[in-house]
């Protein structure tokens, strides 16, 4: 069964751009935007299960070094 998260990061002042490129590289990433507030980026993404998604975050975005902070969460129901 597969895993949908919406994944928030903040990321280094005025890197938005870089990093949203360099993230949509990743299969696994269906959107992103930039945002105003307490994050610059949120990411949506679906895995084919949490060790996937595991790997995705820890593996391939965290090595993204403009990427400061990532904070994951679990889409439990969607609408629409």
């Amino acid at each position: 069964m597969s895993v949908q998260a919406y994944i928030m990061m903040n990321v280094k002042t005025g890197t938005e751009d870089e990093v949203s490129n360099q993230i949509l590289k990743f299969s696994e990433v269906e959107e992103i935007a930039v945002i105003y507030g307490e994050y610059d980026l949120i990411v949506k993404v679906k895995a084919k299960d949490m060790s996937h998604l595991d790997k995705l975050i820890v593996d391939k975005m965290r090595s993204i070094q403009d990427i400061l902070l990532t904070a994951t969460m679990l889409i439990a129901k969607e609408y629409k």
